[in-house]
């Protein structure tokens, strides 16, 4: 799976999306350059660290190598051209208007670069300087409100850095359709044209929820919530287990098994909709029932009667889980200055073999080969 070996990747931007959708350009063969401030990438201080690299940084820039450039200096933004002038893809994560200003721009690159801004709101808009994070993205899209946990309090996604995550795959996604609109034009003996792509995590975590917004858009309304009592429950052991229905009859079961067939007569639990409305007055019947036995039987239960449950694992359980270890769903890399890591494999496309570069460890070497 090396179907971009050849492809020259130069990669201004920082955090997540953005590099992360770099490196699964590298993960594919491409040769992905990542162009830092002389402080680094502001990941590279986050997260458990040694040095200048820490567990995140190093997780969205394996594959690359970097040069540290200051582009505030017209020294490191003349050696930026150069390097724009051989690159394919181009990615940047400034606010817009910034990348302009400091020369991070689509002509600076070959007549047909593709070109990639990533911000929190897009490049125009009433809201396109405002700043924009994960957590900010999560609220502002709506994912928070439909996140509601088991104690009604609405959550962001915990320490999941879901919307960085899917704008990182949603860039990955956009660059390849335009790489393969350009390989297209070329079939047809046409000159292939420069590409211009906009993606933000506001429109990204959108188009993760694309059914929540399309449901309440024909309603007009927040529809109740769906598959109650399916959720986190801890059994006797301390340990949660999660359960999950799909089709009214599963109740029935649920109750046997938790020792309250009774539950599945009353009338105000005889469909998805009556226990939404009457949630309050059933999870804590549940709860009680479940604090019975240890999460372990529970699940060992219902995964007999052919329900949806499992043990609400942390990662390392995961990794030590004998399916894990079986299909080989994790491989360590050794990353210098932070040792061994256990990496997940990407789907579809296999086990990473190189590491993210230490702060501008390939400077001195880009700058020779340019003759600067």
């Amino acid at each position: 799976m090396q179907p971009y070996q050849g492809l020259f990747v130069l990669d201004a931007s920082q955090g997540i999306a953005g590099p992360y959708c770099a490196t699964l350009l590298a993960a594919c063969g491409a040769e992905v350059l990542k162009v830092e401030p002389p402080a680094g990438d502001w990941s590279r201080g986050l997260s458990t660290r040694e040095g200048t690299q820490s567990a995140m940084h190093v997780t969205f820039n394996r594959g690359k190598r970097s040069v540290v450039l200051d582009l505030q200096e017209e020294k490191g933004r003349a050696a930026f051209r150069t390097l724009a002038a051989r690159a394919d893809v181009m990615l940047e994560a400034f606010r817009p208007g910034v990348a302009r200003r400091i020369g991070v721009v689509p002509e600076a690159g070959k007549a047909d670069v593709v070109f990639l801004s990533i911000s929190g709101f897009g490049q125009q808009g009433p809201h396109s300087e405002r700043p924009c994070t994960d957590s900010v993205a999560q609220a502002y899209s709506g994912m928070v409100s439909l996140n509601i946990g088991m104690d009604g309090v609405p959550h962001r996604t915990g320490n999941l850095m879901t919307v960085d995550m899917v704008t990182g795959i949603s860039a990955f996604a956009a660059v390849q359709a335009a790489l393969a609109g350009q390989a297209r034009d070329r079939v047809a003996g046409a000159a292939p044209q420069r590409r211009v792509l906009d993606v933000s995590l506001m429109q990204s975590a959108a188009a993760l929820m694309a059914f929540n917004v399309a449901e309440q858009g024909l309603l007009g309304r927040v529809p109740p919530l769906a598959n109650v009592p399916s959720g986190t429950y801890q059994g006797s052991d301390g340990r949660w287990f999660m359960v999950a229905m799909l089709r009214e009859p599963e109740f029935a079961t649920l109750c046997g098994i938790a020792g309250l067939p009774e539950l599945a007569q009353d009338a105000r639990f005889t469909s998805f909709a009556a226990r939404a409305e009457h949630r309050e007055a059933l999870l804590p019947m549940l709860r009680e029932a479940f604090a019975k036995a240890p999460a372990a039987e529970w699940v060992t239960r219902y995964q007999a009667a052919r329900m949806l449950c499992d043990l609400v694992n942390t990662p390392l359980d995961w990794l030590a889980d004998p399916h894990v270890q079986a299909v080989g769903a994790a491989v360590p890399l050794e990353q210098p200055g932070l040792g061994t890591l256990p990496f997940p494999k990407l789907p579809g496309i296999g086990a990473w073999s190189v590491p993210a570069p230490g702060l501008g460890e390939h400077t001195e070497a880009v700058l020779a080969e340019l003759g600067l």
